[in-house]
């Protein structure tokens, strides 16, 4: 078990986290944003970042934003793949963990790719295959570089932080936001430089 203090915390920021997407959802039903995409980022990357991402979706800042669409298809991925890997009591090589970072990379990266493909495809209007490229060339490095922070940070709650905690509690969630903002931030410079090169579309 976590410590009380503990699941306290989480409680609150899980809580808050989800009115915030509720918040997000609401604004733009009112006002769909030009990219129909990102009807679908804010409010998942909500799920993690909170109040920071309804303050985010009042800013204009094209890397915050693309960095938000590469981490909402990987925050997706990761939410399935835990929960899946749980349920089904996954291991690799006696581990969950390592089950975990196998299945949550294809998941994040099937889910990266898509929502890179609904990103690009409008805007450049692109076919199935071209689409499909330009996805891949997108998301690939970014997805990779936050899977890295993600990924790290598991790691460090697994083995060392709360090894006790499962996606049965509120303190696993807290902690694996905390993962996917560590992961924000770990692609954050990645999508810089996809933007400068002009692989990734502002979003």
């Amino acid at each position: 078990m976590a410590p009380q203090w503990l699941n306290d915390l989480a409680i609150a920021w899980v809580c808050t986290c989800a009115i915030c997407a509720l918040v997000l959802i609401a604004l733009m039903l009112r006002r769909p944003p030009e990219m129909r995409i990102m009807s679908v980022v804010w409010p998942v990357t909500a799920l993690y970042y909170g109040p920071v991402a309804v303050w985010a979706f009042f800013r204009a800042d094209p890397t915050f934003d693309s960095t938000t669409h590469c981490g909402a298809g990987c925050t997706l991925g990761d939410l399935i793949g835990e929960s899946w890997v749980y349920a089904a009591g996954l291991t690799i090589g006696g581990s969950m963990l390592f089950a975990e970072y196998v299945v949550d990379f294809i998941l994040a990266y099937i889910l990266g790719v898509a929502f890179q493909y609904f990103a690009i495809v409008p805007m450049r209007g692109l076919g199935l295959r071209d689409g499909i490229t330009a996805a891949l060339k997108a998301d690939t490095l970014s997805l990779i570089a936050f899977e890295l922070g993600l990924f790290g940070w598991m790691a460090l709650t697994h083995y060392i932080l709360v090894p006790q905690a499962t996606p049965a509690s509120f303190a696993f969630w807290f902690m694996m936001q905390i993962g996917m903002i560590a992961g924000f931030w770990t692609s954050y410079p990645m999508n810089v430089l996809l933007l400068r090169w002009g692989i990734k579309e502002p979003m």
